[in-house]
């Protein structure tokens, strides 16, 4: 790896992590008023369609072939699927009902608990300064179950827990993330088109033909996955996912300032005390991966 690629991967996972901090978080909410579901099954179908012109675009279809036939591959992709369409839901939902903070709570913490599955499931070693992230963060966790159910960010724990296991069952095959992605797009898809039969037949649908510029808005949906996530891997593939990963702080960080800031989420002393603990818990984390890398 030479200065100049590590630099371009930087600035990729740089660019990733703050269009997801902001934009994303922003564009999200800003279009919550058609509903979680109706974004939801809009952000699946149109990350479907523009994965699909991407594929045609650059000739990756024998790739798309290969993964289907194996057998092995096709299962892990047919589970991840419900994994992140699970994931999309709770985070939609959380910049819906005003939950950001707590989203981003879940985004703090994915990342100790992936290494934390991956000890689990994949028996890797842990050295001690992970094993403490680790415990801080189950302390933070029943903290809060302690104190106070209704202060446990349970929509960031889903967020969190599901992309977590996301990332673990993901590491069983070696499919590129845009190809993986469009296979669990499209696995999901024929769900997320009743969903949207049954929205439409009732009159709830924001998207209509007699509304061409909200029909736009909605798609925006699509491209607003797709270009952080190509951004972010692109960025892991020239930096190297040690680096990413400290980039990838960004975006819950970013996240939890709009939620305090821009959107005044309200944030209690217990979660105070419990976000203390994760971000003593990421502190550890960071500089650990700082060190090995």
């Amino acid at each position: 790896m030479n200065k100049e690629e590590f630099k371009k991967g930087v600035l990729s996972a740089t660019l990733g992590s703050l269009w997801w901090g902001i934009l994303g978080t922003y564009f999200f909410q800003f279009i919550t008023f058609v509903g979680t579901l109706e974004v939801v099954v809009h952000r699946c179908i149109w990350t479907s369609c523009i994965l699909l012109i991407t594929t045609l675009i650059f000739n990756k279809w024998y790739l798309v072939k290969q993964s289907i036939i194996n057998k092995k591959n096709f299962f892990i992709l047919f589970v991840t699927s419900f994994l992140i369409f699970g994931n999309w839901t709770a985070w939609i939902y959380a910049v819906a009902t005003n939950r950001i903070i707590d989203a981003s709570y879940g985004y703090f913490i994915f990342p100790i608990l992936t290494v934390f599955f991956d000890y689990l499931f994949l028996k890797e070693k842990l050295n001690k300064k992970r094993i403490f992230s680790i415990l801080l963060v189950i302390i933070s966790i029943l903290f809060l179950i302690m104190v106070s159910m209704k202060s446990l960010p349970w929509v960031g724990l889903i967020v969190a827990f599901s992309w977590a296991f996301y990332n673990l069952v993901r590491k069983k095959i070696s499919v590129d993330t845009d190809i993986g992605l469009l296979i669990e797009s499209l696995i999901i898809l024929p769900i997320a088109l009743i969903i949207f039969y049954f929205i439409a037949t009732k009159g709830y649908n924001d998207f209509k033909l007699s509304d061409p510029s909200m029909m736009f808005l909605i798609f925006l949906a699509g491209p607003m996955t797709i270009i952080p996530l190509f951004l972010y891997v692109r960025g892991v593939e020239l930096c190297g996912l040690g680096p990413a990963g400290m980039i990838f702080y960004i975006t819950p960080s970013l996240q939890f300032l709009l939620g305090y800031f821009y959107y005044d989420e309200l944030f209690s002393i217990t979660k105070l005390v419990s976000f203390i603990l994760i971000w003593i818990a990421v502190i550890i984390y960071l500089k650990d991966l700082h060190e090995t890398n």
